[in-house]
């Protein structure tokens, strides 16, 4: 282990952390209004909630970055893995939005089986976001959250597949569309998380 003449400032990873578990209750929750449609208010108000408080984590991290002399990692690259963490919650709060604006009532075969891949994503992600202060066990979590984010795609072209089956007027088409979309990057998004963390753990190796 490298000798560091101070020490190193780890007041950052509490909000790192904190970012991650506001993307996977929000990925529970979106899960649970496709589950049971038409979307309550009172779960869109709590997502927004959520992505409201993931913002106020970006301005958080940035504050601390100006006032701290030691940081764990580059400045850069802790903005911009916070910046990534917040687009994960973005997609997320935007998926349920749509969700509920399009009064969305039924159901489209394969889009909870998305969801839940989100929810089980984010939850490995609070995993990789909490070891990122001594990098253990990380190899696994970038395989486990890459084999994730490819059984989404799978799923993606399937329930696009479905939705151009010519089983669902115009109208519906670009409702569930918007949506399907959106969860897809809410995961693409988890996955980019990923890609910073590798960076930075090649830097640190």
């Amino acid at each position: 282990m490298a000798f560091r003449l101070f020490p190193r400032n780890e007041e950052f990873f509490p909000l790192l952390e904190e970012s991650s578990t506001i993307a996977h209750d929000c990925a529970k929750r979106v899960a649970g209004i496709l589950c049971a449609l038409p979307p309550a208010e009172v779960e869109i108000d709590a997502i927004m909630s959520a992505e409201r408080r993931a913002d106020v984590l970006v301005r958080e991290l940035n504050v601390r970055l100006e006032r701290s002399l030691i940081t764990p990692f580059d400045r850069e690259d802790l903005q911009e893995l916070m910046s990534q963490l917040d687009d994960v919650v973005d997609e997320i709060f935007a998926a349920a939005e749509l969700i509920y604006l399009h009064r969305v009532t039924g159901q489209l075969p394969g889009l909870t089986d998305m969801a839940n891949v989100l929810e089980e994503i984010t939850l490995k992600n609070i995993e990789l976001i909490r070891n990122l202060s001594s990098f253990t066990d990380i190899n696994r979590l970038f395989e486990e959250i890459d084999q994730l984010e490819s059984t989404a795609d799978r799923m993606f072209r399937r329930v696009t597949g479905e939705l151009f089956s010519g089983a669902y007027d115009a109208l519906d088409i670009l409702r569930w569309k918007d949506i399907v979309e959106a969860i897809e990057r809410a995961i693409d998004a988890v996955e980019a998380v990923s890609d910073i963390v590798q960076t930075i753990a090649v830097k640190h190796a």
